[in-house]
């Protein structure tokens, strides 16, 4: 599966616990605070999750794009330590 992380965190230590973690994981730097995986997989994604709800803090905002889950775009973001998914689906062609 792939995976981009987006990271917007209130302080340079959020930012060195999940940096950290990312590369830990197996992530790679793309930009600033852009990281993607083409090699992880569901179960560690979510051991991820964990981790990372444990390094942040309430201002702290990270969101992923993972593709293909249920042949689907998911969109799974951690905000004012909330963590919310949307699908999106592909629009059906037309006939």
């Amino acid at each position: 599966m792939f995976v981009a992380v987006v990271l917007d965190l209130g302080n340079e230590d959020s930012l060195k616990a999940v940096t950290g973690l990312l590369f830990r994981y197996g992530f790679r730097q793309m930009q600033q605070n852009v990281f993607e995986s083409a090699s992880v997989d569901e179960k560690r994604l979510s051991r991820l999750k964990l981790d990372l709800d444990r390094a942040t803090d309430y201002y702290d905002s990270i969101r992923f794009y993972q593709f293909p889950v249920d042949e689907t775009l998911a969109i799974t973001s951690l905000s004012e330590k909330r963590w919310r998914r949307s699908l999106v689906r592909r629009k059906e062609e037309e006939r």
